[in-house]
């Protein structure tokens, strides 16, 4: 048999051989390395005999692959520590994933005291260096075996698998353990891991199901490397809007009003506002929008008309029984059927058209509660969305324009580097969830898709996203931990006009249906915070700061001074206070530090004198004495052009 490998070169064997025997026969040293095989394509254990022809690459930790390996047998080797130390425990999986590795146990919870105790089981099982040995059985014979060893949730897996079906395990040491692979060869190729959490999870993410504790690590080929890895979790820590967020009290949550509706004080609150006056004055002034403002519930009448009760109804909070109630209503989980009634309350004809209806809406939808993390998943929330009323020839033109302004609106925020796009697709498996035949998600996914290779975005393609009239650009990000979220979507729609009757009138007089674009030109204001939060780490650029400037008398002599500066500030609309606590002024500085406000201003008697301000600022330090009408007029240019600031280096601030 011939096997090409990845440089082109060719082997041939007379006999069958193992991926392992193919990296020892082409050198000791990749075989020592080896994590995996790549034969055609296809990620195999180092175990698998190869037979035939093929192209086959060797697997390093180099290569994400190999990453993935090293970390699901470092999940093995957890589950074995876990059984050790905690003999009663239940295992259920425990995959690899983007950062690490997790496994779920039928346990109580782990403590970091247990985690540190699991680590040092750990080390010794890798230093045991027990092979990895893969072996089979048949169906039958492996439901026994684990009803045996008395593991259920293994049981449960092996029972959903069809009947007559090969079931592989690993075996290493006392432990054995349902999996198909791959795996390193022995525990001793775990050279770096560390468990760094651990939390409650449901039994395949079902809330119905058995409460597990989860325990997430993460492994690494070089200590330097797990070294790494752990200082950017730290920092992620640090910036994790959950818990920064309400430490800067911009929101916080309440049991008794619920999960996934957050409460916002007056610093949270201001910056929102901030946000959305901006918004609905760009889109309004500059880019074209009409203002709309609709119900926030609606009868089920509406969604029935707009197809949103048959495709979405789960995910409605529903008020009322449609086989008791004369009436039901539904809260609204989006904007577009209420705007067409709008567009619809005065004939339009073809030079009416784009018409752009934008609305700041509070929707709600009803999220799992596993779902629900902070302000990136929440039951209300409030959105930016337009519908954009078009003429057919209008679309590729208006849907640049859509893109364009997410653009702009994200560099303004400085956040146009940390996003990716994403062309959602329907899934053609799966036809029965979306309008429309294959003639029309072909024709409506090409027109993004020629949207975005025009203005030269570098985006994926990714099949079921789309919503069920349509296909979208969404441009996604990820929060600090790596997780993925949508932050701005643009929806292409040739198919709902019919349901709501849209029509304008054409040059001859006639009736035709309009195409809509549904689209936001930021997102939802609370997962934007949450992402300002994490980007910034609190400190944001100057003209979103709740609180831009604070005065800092130097002692109560100069308060009524303060209250001056601070008065004309305010009159130049910038958010300005005073403190007037009986504290040495050092104390203030530090404290005005802590809070990542943009500007103090120190005032005394020469500034007093002289009308004006000691000017320290987070980005170089101490600025030095102006007059105060001076940094007035510098700190409103700064706040205007919503410029982002840059900081200087600690050790240049100092000088």
């Amino acid at each position: 048999m011939k096997i090409t490998l990845k440089d082109g070169s060719v082997k041939e064997y007379a006999e069958a051989k193992s991926v392992y025997d193919i990296a020892s026969d082409i050198s000791a040293g990749l075989a020592r390395v080896a994590c995996a095989g790549e034969v055609n394509g296809e990620i195999v254990d180092l175990r698998t005999v190869v037979d035939q022809d093929c192209e086959l690459n060797i697997v390093t930790a180099s290569d994400p692959e190999g990453l993935r390996v090293i970390r699901h047998t470092a999940s093995h080797v957890l589950a074995q520590a876990v059984k050790r130390v905690f003999p009663n425990a239940k295992i259920a999986i425990g995959p690899a994933i983007d950062d690490g590795f997790y496994y779920d146990f039928e346990a109580e919870p782990f403590s970091r005291d247990d985690l540190d105790k699991l680590e040092a089981e750990m080390k010794k099982i890798i230093k045991e260096g027990h092979e990895l040995k893969r072996f089979t059985l048949p169906r039958e014979e492996a439901i026994a075996f684990m009803k045996e060893k008395d593991e259920p949730f293994k049981v449960e897996l092996i029972e959903d698998l069809p009947e007559g079906e090969e079931i592989s395990f690993y075996d290493q040491g006392e432990f054995v353990d349902l999996c198909a692979g791959p795996h390193l060869m022995s525990t001793k190729g775990i050279k770096a891991f560390k468990l760094t959490s651990s939390s409650m999870a449901y039994w395949r993410g079902d809330s119905e199901k058995a409460r597990l504790q989860r325990i997430y690590g993460t492994a690494y080929n070089k200590k330097e490397e797990l070294k790494a890895h752990l200082e950017k979790m730290e920092d992620a820590k640090r910036r994790d809007h959950n818990k920064l967020g309400r430490e800067m009290e911009l929101f916080t949550t309440v049991d008794v009003i619920g999960q996934g509706l957050p409460l916002f004080p007056p610093k949270g609150t201001k910056m929102i506002m901030k946000l959305q006056r901006w918004i609905e004055d760009l889109e309004d002034k500059e880019w074209g929008y009409v203002r709309t403002r609709t119900p926030l519930m609606a009868k089920s009448d509406l969604y029935k008309i707009s197809g949103h009760w048959d495709h979405y109804k789960d995910g409605m909070f529903v008020l009322g029984d449609e086989e008791k109630d004369k009436e039901v209503f539904a809260l609204r989980p989006m904007t577009c059927p209420f705007q067409y009634y709008v567009y619809k309350n005065t004939q339009k004809s073809y030079r009416d058209l784009p018409y752009r209806m934008s609305e700041t809406s509070t929707l709600f939808r009803s999220e799992d509660s596993g779902e629900m993390h902070g302000l990136t998943r929440v039951r209300q929330f409030t959105i930016t969305e337009a519908h954009n009323v078009i003429r057919p020839d209008q679309a590729e033109e208006e849907l640049k324009n859509c893109l364009d302004l997410a653009y702009y609106v994200l560099t303004t925020l400085g956040l146009q580097d940390d996003v990716t796009y994403r062309l959602s697709k329907w899934d053609p498996a799966n036809k029965a969830k979306y309008l429309g035949d294959d003639n029309y998600w072909n024709s409506t996914q090409d027109a993004l898709r020629a949207v975005l290779h025009e203005k030269n975005v570098p985006f994926v393609e990714a099949d079921g996203e789309a919503a069920f009239y349509g296909p979208k650009i969404d441009i996604q990000a990820k929060n600090v931990y790596g997780k993925e979220d949508t932050m701005i979507t643009i929806q292409l729609d040739c198919a709902i006009a019919d349901n709501f009757d849209l029509y304008y009138i054409d040059q001859n007089g006639e009736k035709k249906r309009p195409y809509i674009i549904h689209r936001t030109s930021m997102g939802c204001y609370e997962r934007t915070l949450a992402w300002l939060i994490e980007k910034y780490a609190g400190k944001f650029p100057t003209w979103l700061c709740p609180e831009q400037v604070r005065v800092l008398p130097i002692s109560e002599k100069y308060a009524d001074y303060a209250n001056e500066v601070c008065k004309e500030l305010k009159k130049n609309d910038i958010d300005a206070t005073v403190d007037n606590r009986s504290e040495k002024i050092g104390f203030k500085i530090r404290e005005a530090r802590l809070d990542k406000l943009p500007y103090m201003l120190v005032v005394g008697q020469q500034e007093e004198a002289d009308g004006t301000v000691s000017v320290r600022s987070r980005y170089a330090g101490n600025e030095g004495t102006k007059p105060l009408a001076e940094f007035i007029d510098a700190i409103c240019k700064e706040i205007r052009t919503k410029e982002i600031r840059k900081e200087l280096p600690e050790e240049e601030k100092a000088k």
